[in-house]
């Protein structure tokens, strides 16, 4: 007597279809994925520019002795001082965060040794992967944005 031999499973060309298929779904969502993350990068940008505004305007007004010569001085310390503020992060002290690295640059010191002006950069760290846009602040607190990654106090203010 003969059994009836019945496969079960799928064939190789069924198995080709669905591979082709989830392949040409990660085509089209990959790029959306990236883009996603290059505004994430963006977003945090300027929420990291804003806190270290309100870090340089606390420390201005905490130490009265202007805003600080070095990023670093905002840096987490175990008791505050004007050196280790204890105002930001250790990450966002280092000068690179989500893909941006920031540049503090003070101003020149008054007659009393107040620092009384500084600029604020941060610019991707790979232009077209972690960011596009470039974003530039000062003592004024108005976050300015470029598309070409290298704003300035000529670019246009962000909201």
């Amino acid at each position: 007597m003969r059994t009836k031999n019945t496969q079960k499973g799928f064939s190789l060309i069924e198995l080709l279809i669905v591979v082709a298929i989830i392949l040409i779904i990660a085509a089209i969502a990959i790029p959306n994925l990236l883009r996603s993350r290059m505004a994430a990068n963006e977003a945090s940008a300027v929420g990291s520019m804003r806190t270290e505004n309100t870090a340089a305007v606390t420390y201005s007004t905490t130490y009265g002795i202007g805003f600080p010569a070095a990023l670093t001085n905002l840096s987490p310390a175990a008791t505050a001082t004007s050196t280790s503020a204890d105002l930001v992060d250790s990450v966002l002290a280092a000068g690179i965060k989500s893909g941006y690295s920031f540049a503090y640059t003070a101003g020149a010191a008054d007659a009393a040794g107040n620092i009384n002006t500084y600029t604020l950069t941060g610019v991707p760290t790979a232009v077209g992967t972690t960011g596009q846009r470039g974003f530039f602040t000062d003592q004024s607190g108005v976050i300015r944005g470029d598309a070409d990654a290298s704003a300035d106090v000529n670019s246009t203010p962000i909201s």
